[in-house]
């Protein structure tokens, strides 16, 4: 049998990465590894849903007030475990924690990372097999290294992001992650159990016929996004820059999309969500970073996502993200 080592797993494609970084110390490597390891985890979980009993609602409430499924706890539970073993993170925050989590220990302190994480982003969808996944954002802690990080790391500017990315549990399982150097997705191979990749920098196509909003709202929302929609609606069939309406409910699903054949997500503030819905800190953010690194734009329909100043780590905004000749559009209408 021939094998193909132009394919690289995730880790070898960072060490190849560090060859070109002179003082790199490895360290975001490790946490990037250890990341891929927890998604692997859940993978197996994601893949079980149905034969075993690990679907439906546990009967708790997050902190946002939402019901948290039996996966959401478990996917929360398996990464901050991981986090925690592989010492090159000193904290977290989740959107199914009611405040952030320091890993108050030796090695962990030293680290001079922590992480911001949606451990399961589309839990409407669980029960319904669509494609669900993981969002998260990688930060350099402000605290001193050598004692315990505080709540002012992960209040950081989404300009201030090292890393962010993503795995999306579909037909494949794949792992995206945005440094400044780039954005390249990683497919799970099953029978080495590894992310090799797939996607070598990714870059999203200028412009794009796919929006993505959740048309049921339109009466909710303000005339500036009514009319982007409507002028996507009334471009006809024969038109070959026609827009498709395509939406699943799984921000990461929409976003893959988005980011892989072009098009725009739209996640507008409504009557009865006036400050938006999607969380800023572990949503927003690191969504809008990889989209940035690969040639879009993201807003909050006014302001770049990223030059906001969190308040709250659980802040939520409205959120505007695709192809640049697409958002270009919609911030001039």
């Amino acid at each position: 049998m021939m094998i193909n080592r132009n394919i690289l797993t995730l880790e070898e494609f960072r060490k190849q990465e560090l060859r070109f970084l002179s003082h790199a110390t490895g360290e975001l490597s490790n946490l990037l590894r250890d990341i891929a390891l927890a998604a692997k985890r859940v993978n197996v979980e994601v893949n079980k849903a149905g034969l075993e009993d690990i679907l439906g609602d546990t009967g708790k409430t997050n902190v946002q007030g939402e019901g948290v499924q039996r996966l959401d706890e478990y996917a929360n539970a398996e990464f901050m475990a991981v986090l925690r073993r592989g010492i090159s993170c000193a904290g977290i925050a989740s959107e199914e924690l009611d405040d952030f989590i320091c890993f108050d220990e030796e090695l962990c302190n030293q680290s001079k990372y922590v992480v911001v994480l949606d451990p399961l982003d589309g839990s409407s969808n669980i029960d319904v097999n669509i494609s669900i996944g993981t969002i998260f954002g990688i930060y350099r802690r402000k605290s001193q290294k050598g004692i315990p990080c505080s709540k002012e790391d992960f209040l950081q500017k989404g300009e201030n992001l090292v890393a962010a990315g993503y795995i999306i549990y579909g037909s494949s399982t794949m792992l995206v992650y945005a440094t400044r150097r780039g954005v390249n997705g990683f497919t799970l191979d099953p029978s080495i159990g590894e992310f090799t990749i797939s996607h070598p920098d990714i870059k999203c196509p200028k412009n794009g016929n796919v929006y993505s909003v959740n048309q049921g709202n339109y009466y909710n929302y303000d005339h500036g996004v009514k009319k982007f929609i409507d002028s996507c609606q009334k471009k006809s069939g024969s038109d070959s820059s026609a827009c498709s309406l395509r939406y699943t409910g799984t921000m990461v699903a929409d976003m893959h999309r988005t980011l892989l054949k072009g098009g725009i997500f739209l996640y507008p503030a409504t009557a009865d969500h006036t400050k938006g819905k999607l969380r800023l800190v572990y949503e927003c953010n690191p969504f809008a970073f990889i989209l940035e690194m690969a040639g879009g734009k993201a807003t909050e329909g006014e302001n770049n996502i990223l030059c906001i100043q969190p308040e709250s780590l659980h802040q939520r905004t409205p959120f505007f993200a695709g192809s640049y000749q697409m958002m270009k559009s919609f911030l001039s209408d």
